[in-house]
């Protein structure tokens, strides 16, 4: 037994609840170690003692390269569990307790993991209209002016800019576009008043950009989406501001005299507006000087906004820029701001690497879930990596979180910050439908960019963030986008399911299953140039033996 191997965190993504009368326990081993895993589990505070104990299998729910993934689903009336393991690999069985391993159980209840209490607040609870969607995500200064249309101008004035021309008022115009994909939740870029195109660097958080529109076209746009049954979500600006930002021209203006020099981040006087800046920014770019997030004052202001355009517009969230260098209690606030005024809001954190300590259910719903990209870029795009571990290294991705949270995670094959997929593929058409059929097979939350569908390539940024091809869009990538979201909507397996690996070659063959209570998927993929013909066993296609023609780049659902 490799003992080095062996992990369990109590109250992490290896203990959390469900619910308050349910507990999911996980184990993490090292690869093909174990023959079996038991749990015990008991009453921590019972009378008696020692205290009963009820016991469970664990069955094994991942692996990835290095470890498998046990987990048990308990169902308990105990408020207070307390808990260890019984680990066999066929030749040694060791008891696993918060001390350590010992070959006979005879510690206290108090020396065995523990569940302290499972409290109704403390239980991660995700927005459940979130699971049923897809999003479209819209640069907004890049989409569009008008019905299938981008002016395609740029307007420069004294404090403003765009490139492209895109407005609110082209969003209202395409959503029947949108809808008919099958998309039902838009993320959009910052709309809020900004120097730059790109609105991140924020003038002020209460406007509309006025080259992008109004309060009444953005009123207007949220009435609409909430009438056809979908949802907005908009992007908050929080970790840095404009150059024109009220508090920062005033700290420009009166140095350290300014009232504001609070406001922001490790400031040095006199301030030096060059580049290189002698004050905190977002990376070193001068326009976007870092915020003294927690300043009670600045706080307050960011939770002030948070609220304002959900309670004035009717917004069903955020997705928040640099999440990852804001400190955890401003968002904690956020986030119980944006709750009281509206329960179910949506809050994504842009993170790029793991996120654990964002996502223990204080502060954010869900992340950017870049490891989802690069992978399915080193998969379908590039082939540097085989079927065996693209699949170890999902399954590791699919373990870093309480499943509730893996099922909310933002996928996306790129976004208005990376090159487009499609460049990654060489510009071959097959590899990003073929990795495209797959984001929408995948738990979390499938994300289209805008215009991929339109074959947008290119890794600078005016490529990626080019203007929406509205006359190139009836391509068969919409056809089958339409056909794979239906699909997607009509099987609750592959929104909620569980994932396992049925089968994988060394020539690209992949095939994995989702399942819930009501239904089990087969999702077969093939990621090479050449046709296969697979042969299911009963086993492996719910007692159903079969042969099956999988064209190449091509993956099917059965």
């Amino acid at each position: 037994m490799i003992k080095e191997a062996i992990l369990h965190m109590p109250l992490s993504q290896y203990a959390y609840a469900l619910n308050e009368n349910e507990l999911v326990i996980r184990i993490r081993t090292a690869k093909d170690d174990m023959d079996s895993i038991y749990l015990y589990f008991g009453d921590r505070v019972a009378y008696v003692e020692p205290i009963p104990v009820t016991k469970a299998k664990l069955e094994k729910t991942a692996s990835d390269d290095l470890f498998d993934y046990y987990e048990a689903h308990i169902k308990t009336s105990y408020t207070r569990v307390c808990y260890y393991f019984l680990l066999s690999d066929g030749n040694e069985k060791l008891y696993f307790y918060s001390r350590g391993f010992v070959e006979k159980m005879d510690a206290h209840r108090t020396e065995y993991f523990q569940f302290p209490f499972i409290r109704r607040e403390e239980v991660i609870n995700e927005p459940e209209w979130v699971k049923d969607k897809v999003m479209y995500h819209i640069f907004p200064d890049s989409f569009a002016s008008g019905k299938r249309e981008l002016r395609n101008e740029s307007i420069n004035t004294e404090m403003i800019q765009n490139k492209l021309g895109g407005t609110l008022r082209g969003v209202i115009e395409n959503l029947d576009y949108i809808s008919d994909l099958g998309a039902d939740l838009i993320y959009l870029n910052p709309i809020f008043k900004a120097n730059s195109y790109h609105k991140y660097d924020t003038i002020d958080y209460f406007e509309i950009d006025p080259l992008l529109g109004t309060k009444d076209d953005l009123k207007e746009l949220v009435e609409k989406l909430h009438s056809k049954g979908m949802n907005i979500i908009l992007d908050g600006v929080f970790n840095h501001c404009g150059p024109d930002f009220f508090a920062f021209k005033d700290v420009i203006e009166n140095q350290d005299n300014s009232k504001y020099k609070d406001w922001f981040y490790c400031l040095n006087f006199p301030i030096d507006y060059s580049d290189p800046p002698n004050y905190e920014c977002f990376a070193y770019v001068k326009e976007m000087p870092k915020l003294n997030t927690s300043n009670p004052e600045v706080r307050k202001f960011i939770c002030d906004v948070g609220r304002y355009w959900i309670r004035e517009f009717d917004i069903d969230g955020w997705r928040l820029d640099v999440a990852n260098e804001v400190d955890h209690d401003t968002w904690r606030a956020f986030r119980k701001a944006v709750k009281e005024e509206k329960k179910d809001a949506f809050l994504i954190a842009e993170i790029w690497e793991d996120a654990e300590t964002w996502l223990k259910g204080d502060q954010f719903d869900s992340a950017m879930n870049y490891t989802f990209t690069y992978l399915c870029r080193d998969f379908f795009a590039k082939n540097m990596i085989s079927a065996s571990v693209f699949d170890e290294m999902i399954q590791k991705s699919l373990m870093r979180y309480p499943w509730p949270v893996t099922l909310s995670q933002m996928n996306f094959l790129d976004s208005h910050d990376v090159p487009r997929f499609l460049y990654y593929c060489d510009n071959d058409i097959r590899k990003l439908e073929l990795a495209t059929f797959y984001l929408l097979m995948a738990p979390g939350i499938p994300s289209i960019f805008y215009g991929d569908e339109g074959f947008i390539t290119g890794s600078t940024e005016p490529e990626y963030r080019a203007a929406m091809p509205w006359d190139k869009l009836n391509t068969y990538l919409s056809d089958k986008l339409r056909s794979w979201i239906k699909i997607r909507k009509d099987h609750p397996a592959l929104r909620y399911g569980d994932y396992k690996c049925i089968r994988t070659d060394a020539e690209g063959l992949y095939i994995f299953a989702r399942e819930c209570k009501e239904e089990r998927v087969l999702i077969l993929i093939n990621n090479s140039d050449k046709e296969k013909i697979v042969t299911l066993s009963e086993k492996e296609n719910n007692g159903k033996g079969c042969t099956i023609n999988i064209p190449c780049y091509g993956g099917l659902i059965i």
